[in-house]
């Protein structure tokens, strides 16, 4: 079996420049897996919150949830340890 880190996405381009969506500091507003859930790609595992906009972060990798590393209130930055998972 494999593991593989999920990660907290790099931010789009459009973050600092126009202001809507960065205003303060990004938070975990609700995780949405819990440990030995099977998921897919692209299944949401958690919800951030910006100040201004609610947002779903999607998965890029299919397995178990074996680790989850934040908590919800959490604040997190690019490239934070979000979840481990495990795939054959």
């Amino acid at each position: 079996m494999r593991q593989f880190s999920v990660r907290m996405p790099k931010y789009p381009e459009c973050w600092q420049s126009c202001g809507s969506c960065a205003s303060g500091p990004v938070f975990i507003l609700e995780i949405l897996v819990e440990i030995g859930d099977e998921i897919s790609f692209g299944d949401n595992i958690l919800t951030l919150e910006t100040g201004k906009v609610a947002l779903d972060i999607p998965v890029l990798h299919a397995g178990k949830v074996v680790a989850i590393h934040v908590i919800a209130g959490d604040t997190v930055d690019e490239g934070a340890l979000l979840l481990t998972l495990e795939a054959e």
